[in-house]
């Protein structure tokens, strides 16, 4: 039976702008069973949170992925005359992968991480080292030698879910190279390489399916997470979250991060593996936050200052035509550019908004203090409204 994609984790309020309440009615198509979740941990007990995403069992006996780390191998490239673009380009990023295990008072797993320096500063999601509690898990991190170090984490920015950790001791690793993600098109060879099921240093290959996806991810309300997405059909499953994306010459373009699944329905549901709609944080969002958690410990993000919800025109309430403004924020950026209550965003820049995630995701997508036009739907007309946008953590 044809399901509907929902933009919202697991039926949840669409987010308003930086964890603002979110007013949107409770529309018919939360009932879907496509969900977005994040590609998480391979645990018997999710670490990451109320998302709940990618619990995957390997066998029926009931033994979870992630309870026997498996040995880390190179990806070696042997014979020059038959080797594809996915070859090459997990030659040249697979050393800058590691995977991360992590373990709390009552559960423990293991994701993905790219290096970003030579001295043990790596990156990942936020989801995969902070718990429900909010708290980071003890982590070890494997580097793609076979290395195992201790480390601690530095920074997290759950409205991002990003989070950078640092191993005890390394030195000499392999920092990954970033690419700029606004180059990517759809179409281009994309390469995913990762921990799926504590499967260390696995590599799956697809194309870019799409950019500028808006996504929101199945964590708490009050942290919610929207990210502007690179989609990818390249295999994603649990275990894959914090793991590079790369592009045919194993430059970074993305930082996996979340998955579509189909629920089985009912109460209890269960989502199932990787269906070829993968999402990754773009690279040029995922370094600039990176660091700064490296320096700080703290990231900041681009501030527009309004709660926003759907607006629906004629009447099928499952096609969005806007986002419409219901709160704004004395003195921010939204404020003094003179946006109301009341009117409806229908795009930034050249970018169509239709939906309030979608306001979300093109406003996070943007480096606080860059001005962008705003086309606002008032009264029935319609202008451009520049704004510049603010800051905030």
């Amino acid at each position: 039976m044809p399901t509907t994609p929902v933009p919202t984790g697991y039926g949840s309020p669409s987010p308003s702008l930086f964890g603002a309440p979110a007013s949107d009615p409770a529309p018919a198509r939360r009932s879907s069973r496509l969900r977005i979740g994040l590609a998480g941990l391979a645990a018997g007990a999710l670490i990451g949170g109320a998302a709940g995403a990618g619990v995957v069992t390997l066998v029926d006996d009931g033994s979870l992925a992630g309870g026997s780390p498996v040995a880390a191998q190179n990806v070696v490239i042997e014979n020059p005359e038959t080797a594809t673009t996915a070859t090459a380009a997990a030659a040249k990023a697979a050393p800058s992968v590691v995977t991360l295990y992590v373990s709390g008072a009552r559960s423990s797993g293991s994701g993905s991480g790219v290096v970003l320096t030579e001295d043990g500063y790596v990156l990942t999601n936020n989801h995969v080292v902070v718990g429900e509690s909010g708290d980071p898990g003890q982590v070890q991190v494997r580097t793609s030698d076979g290395t195992l170090y201790d480390a601690e984490v530095v920074g997290t920015d759950p409205a991002s879910d990003l989070a950078v950790v640092l191993l005890d001791g390394a030195e000499d690793l392999v920092p990954a190279t970033f690419a700029d993600s606004d180059e990517v098109q759809v179409g281009d060879v994309a390469v995913a390489i990762g921990a799926p099921l504590g499967l260390t240093n696995t590599v799956t290959d697809g194309i870019v399916s799409a950019t500028g996806r808006a996504v929101a991810t199945g964590q708490a309300r009050d942290e919610a997470t929207v990210i502007d997405a690179i989609q990818t059909d390249a295999a994603i499953n649990p275990g894959n979250s914090g793991g590079a994306l790369v592009n045919g010459a194993g430059e970074v373009i993305g930082i996996n991060t979340a998955i579509a699944t189909v629920a089985s329905g009912g109460f209890g549901e269960t989502q199932s593996g990787n269906i070829g709609v993968g999402f990754a944080i773009p690279s040029n969002t995922a370094k600039r936050i990176g660091e700064q958690l490296m320096a700080t410990g703290e990231a900041t993000r681009a501030f527009l200052g309004v709660s926003a919800r759907t607006a629906t025109g004629g009447g099928n309430a499952e096609i969005g035509s806007g986002a419409e403004v219901v709160e704004v924020t004395d003195g921010s950026a939204a404020d003094d550019a003179g946006i109301r209550v009341g009117d409806v965003v229908t795009a930034v820049g050249d970018r169509p908004v239709t939906t309030s995630t979608e306001l979300t995701a093109a406003v996070r997508s943007q480096a606080p203090g860059e001005t962008v036009a705003l086309t606002v739907r008032r009264d029935g007309n319609t202008r451009t409204i520049e704004v510049t946008l603010g800051e905030t953590s």
